[in-house]
């Protein structure tokens, strides 16, 4: 529910709105319990003119009721305060721009998460997401509030969020290119196209310093000098293989050396396009609509497969417009790891061993995807498979020459961090790979030879020494207990001792004595 946003006093006005709003608007605002029952009253007589009357009224009333609402929801003041509500299943509304297309809201994710994103309303497709890395909880205790930066806290979980505009903002508003905006004096303080997530949408500017990133995080976009590239980040969390380029073609213009970095932007004639200074690009990538006369809305996003697509809106869906990657097997990792993608038959395992769904060709399992080859001799097996290359060798550093199969593979084995090589006979290149097994591709040329590390399966090495480090900490504490107590008991008996032996074997009452031959007694009576 939103704050400070109180409804009308008069009873007729309160009316019109709810009428208006549960007709018009996706969350339609709660009808107050007093004014139902007076609508309930009993019902008398009405002619036809007087319902006319009314009715114009009604929409007279609803007509200025809607300006004035729409005006106070496209800017959010100083004090601005909301919570996500437990009615909301998808989507809550907190923000629009002028023409209703685009929002800012409360996103609802596997129920119980919350995002702040901007969508494009009517498909509730999500154009930006406020730090996309960390969670909320969709919650009356989690709060988004304006107070000159724009946050949003959960305290249960310990999550925060901020613009970090040090409460300098005046407002808050969202323009209809779906840019989110503080705003002081009309002077831009901060805005979302500086913060890209996964998305990029028309006349949206993408510098060297930002990057996007696919939803679940493994793939990310980024620029370099006269290019930009698609990076994949794999599970051991440190590597980032470079698997796609488009270097500038300099068709139009030239990127000179030492005049700045190079920046992208999605243009609404159909195109992505690379440019370094002033407005002729130094290259461009076309959409399947390049200059086509089509009213439309344009975005490129990441994909979770690692793919950037472009779309545009058809007022009902969207329809795709592009592919930086056409084929399936040129994507980082279409079939998993120790998978192997063959053209127009699909995905399989590397090897029967590997295989650990027959249904859906899952191959090895992610939870043994790190660590480094030296820790013990059982640690892997090796995997040998001929017709197999990889689908991004041009991108990599890691290619050497070798003069055989077997030298190649003795520099993969001989290196703790290698996971494998991937041998041309033809060639003699030696591609090393540095991170764990992707998917391969399937080829009919068998000089093509991989050399694979396959982690041996661990789960119960690691249960038996979690099992053996629980025993062991159990005797320990064990032992440390019996230990104590048994030498507490000897402490007391030896306490206790000297005092009885003294009586029994001197036969003398207790009382004060000077010489017992003791030279530490001697010192102490002297003292």
């Amino acid at each position: 529910m939103v704050h400070g946003q109180p409804f009308p006093k008069q009873e007729i006005i309160i009316y019109s709105l709810h009428v208006f709003f549960h007709n018009t608007l996706i969350f339609p605002l709660p009808l107050p319990s007093l004014l139902i029952s007076q609508v309930k009253m009993e019902k008398k007589p009405v002619n036809s003119a007087t319902r006319s009357l009314a009715t114009q009224l009604l929409f007279l009333i609803s007509s200025i009721l809607y300006t004035c609402t729409s005006a106070t929801a496209q800017e959010l003041l100083a004090g601005f305060k909301a919570n996500p509500s437990s009615s909301v299943s998808s989507f809550q509304s907190l923000l629009n721009d002028s023409t209703s297309t685009f929002s800012l809201g409360f996103l609802r994710v596997n129920q119980t998460q919350l995002a702040l994103t901007v969508i494009h309303l009517p498909s509730l497709q999500p154009l930006w997401q406020a730090n996309p890395t960390s969670s909320f909880r969709w919650s009356d205790k989690t709060q988004l509030f304006f107070n000159g930066s724009l946050v949003i806290s959960d305290p249960h979980k310990r999550s925060f969020w901020s613009t970090g505009t040090s409460q300098q903002g005046d407002k808050v508003v969202l323009l209809n290119s779906s840019n989110l905006q503080i705003l002081q004096k009309q002077v831009v303080l901060w805005q979302s196209f500086d913060f890209p997530t996964s998305t990029l949408v028309e006349n949206q500017n993408f510098t060297s310093n930002m990057s996007l990133v696919s939803p679940n995080g493994l793939y990310s976009m980024r620029l370099g000098d006269d290019f930009m590239a698609l990076y994949a980040r794999f599970k051991d969390g440190k590597t980032q293989q470079m698997y796609w380029k488009h270097k500038a073609l300099e068709a139009k213009a030239e990127v000179v050396q030492g005049q700045g970095p190079i920046h992208a932007r999605l243009e609404s004639d159909g195109f992505l396009g690379m440019y370094q200074m002033g407005k002729t690009p130094v290259d461009i990538q076309p959409f399947n609509s390049f200059n086509r006369p089509i009213d439309r809305f344009l975005m490129v996003q990441l994909e979770p497969d690692g793919n950037l697509k472009g779309y545009y809106w058809a007022q009902t869906d969207w329809v795709l417009d592009y592919q930086a990657i056409t084929e399936t097997c040129e994507l980082p990792s279409p079939c998993g790891p120790y998978g192997l993608c063959r053209a127009g038959s699909g995905c399989s395992c590397l090897d029967n061993r590997t295989q650990v769904d027959t249904a859906s060709f899952q191959c090895i399992d992610g939870d043994d995807q790190s660590g480094d080859f030296c820790s013990g001799s059982d640690d892997f097996w090796v995997l040998r498979r001929k017709g197999v290359e990889l689908p991004f060798k041009e991108l990599m550093d890691s290619d050497t020459t070798s003069s055989s199969v077997e030298e190649c593979e003795l520099s993969c084995q001989r290196n703790c961090s290698c996971w494998g090589a991937v041998y041309n006979n033809a060639t003699g290149f030696c591609y090393t790979l540095n991170y764990p097994i992707q998917t391969l591709v399937g080829v009919g040329d068998e000089s093509k030879v991989g050399y694979f590390k396959v982690r041996t399966k661990r789960s119960w090495h690691k249960k038996m020494k979690v099992g053996i480090r629980v025993l062991g900490a159990v005797i320990v504490v064990l032992t440390g207990v019996v230990l104590g107590y048994g030498g507490y008991k000897i402490w007391n008996r030896r306490r206790r001792r000297p005092k009885r032996v003294l009586e029994e074997k001197t036969e003398v009452s207790p009382g004060p004595y000077k010489n017992l031959g003791s030279a530490s007694f001697k010192s102490i009576e002297m003292f």
